[in-house]
């Protein structure tokens, strides 16, 4: 006799049944869930490798994201011995690689920090053997006057805290300077106002050192310029001057930013000679003028600065040499009326 059939156990959690073979099983779609896979009924789809999904992710996301602007803050920033610069950029949810190459980093107008809110331009790609996207970055700015404001302010205590503002550094100026060097644009209004201001004052002899006082490699012009100055020997072919300039007139903080990179701040700190700083307006303040021995307000502050008035020099020499004459006439006028007062 044959025994009757025990009644299906069901999981709730499992709706195979506990007796169900493997070779039984089957998915919501009828296909087969067996230990080996094999290809059900009408299904034409062959498996994908995990390259063929990947190279298919990529060409989905470089194809819909093929150029993109993203806002956020710099993390991890790393510069490689090959010039390209990596990083990401994240928010307070969330985080994406980036990464910028050589030809690109080499044409930042800042300096890449931790913590720096950005705008990125540039396009998603996917790197397969990580299973990871990032964003490759074309160029790089500061987002907005704000986060360029916290930079400066960021550099500032970094650079103070070194101690290049401190003022046991501040040296005096000379009081009139044979030779003066100037680090300024040649064709702009600032050399002419310092030229023309040394001339009615007190013609010098001005050593121009033509830089770029805006954009692109303007900060390594200037600090090669203030370090050039430094260098010349004394005695030689080019006069070494007693008394540098570094100038420029006014404009937004993005234009005047050249005088706050770091570059420009250590030439100027470590330079042998004398430096005042005339960069911008008076209300106008960068980070070369706190490294400066001096700061003028305008460029023609500073070539009052630099040299007293030839006019009033005169003056005090012509009195000086009056009363002198008089000390040496004094003792031989009352000597004669001595002795015509014994007579």
């Amino acid at each position: 006799m044959f025994a009757p059939a025990r009644a299906q156990k069901k999981d709730v959690h499992n709706p195979v049944p506990f007796n169900r073979s493997y070779d039984d099983a089957s998915d919501e779609y009828g296909r087969s869930e067996g230990l080996v896979a094999k290809e059900g009924a009408g299904d034409n789809a062959a498996p994908l490798s995990i390259t063929e999904i990947s190279a298919i992710l990529k060409r989905t996301v470089e194809d819909r994201f093929g150029y993109v602007r993203l806002r956020g803050e710099l993390s991890g920033v790393k510069r490689a011995a090959s010039g390209h610069l990596y990083c990401a950029l994240k928010d307070d949810k969330a985080v994406i690689d980036a990464v910028m190459w050589r030809g690109g980093a080499q044409r930042l107008a800042f300096r890449p920090e931790d913590g720096i809110e950005v705008v990125a331009t540039g396009k998603l790609t996917t790197y397969p053997g990580r299973s990871k996207y990032q964003i490759v970055m074309e160029t790089m700015e500061i987002a907005g006057e704000g986060a360029l404001l916290a930079l400066l302010e960021k550099l500032r205590a970094r650079l103070a805290a070194e101690g290049l503002f401190a003022p046991e550094r501040k040296r005096a100026l000379p009081f009139l300077p044979r030779t003066i060097g100037v680090v300024t644009s040649p064709t702009g209004a600032v050399i002419r106002d310092i030229l023309h201001r040394l001339a009615d004052r007190f013609p010098s002899r001005v050593l121009v050192w033509p830089v770029l006082v805006q954009g692109e490699g303007s900060a390594q012009q200037v600090a090669h310029a203030v370090r050039g100055f430094s260098a010349l020997p004394e005695g030689g072919p080019v006069p070494r001057p007693d008394l540098v300039i570094v100038a420029r007139g006014g404009g937004s903080i993005e234009d005047l930013w050249s005088f706050n990179e770091e570059a420009v701040v250590r030439a100027v700190a470590d330079c042998t000679i004398p430096v005042i700083s005339a960069v911008g307006h008076e209300t106008d303040t960068t980070l070369c003028d706190y490294a400066a021995d001096r700061r003028a307000p305008t460029p023609t502050a500073a070539a009052e600065m630099a040299v007293p008035v030839r006019a009033e020099l005169q003056n005090q020499l012509d009195e000086m040499g009056l009363r002198m004459r008089r000390c040496a006439l004094r003792p031989v006028t009352l000597g004669r009326e001595r002795l015509e007062a014994r007579a």
